[in-house]
């Protein structure tokens, strides 16, 4: 069961340093991402800001900030925005 959580543990530290490369650029916009949970293969992230509603944030988070989410860690098989 320790073996797991550290596991995790890894995987979450992965997520938060693309969302640590990403951030400034996106907060430049109005706004901002944030990992809400991590379950087996799937990211949770929440959107806020000015990227709320905006339409370009689709092609930013689902093309930009999948891809580098599933490069850095490749367990990753899905990103959800909340």
């Amino acid at each position: 069961m320790a073996a797991k959580r550290d596991n995790q543990k890894k995987i979450e530290n992965k997520v938060e340093a693309v969302l640590k490369k990403v951030r400034p650029y996106i907060q430049m916009h109005g706004g901002d991402v944030k990992l809400i949970d991590l379950k087996n293969d799937t990211v949770f992230l929440e959107i806020s800001g000015a990227c709320a509603g905006c339409p370009l944030a689709d092609l930013t988070y689902n093309k930009m900030i999948c891809a580098l989410i599933k490069e850095e860690a490749p367990e990753i098989k899905k990103v959800i925005l909340t």
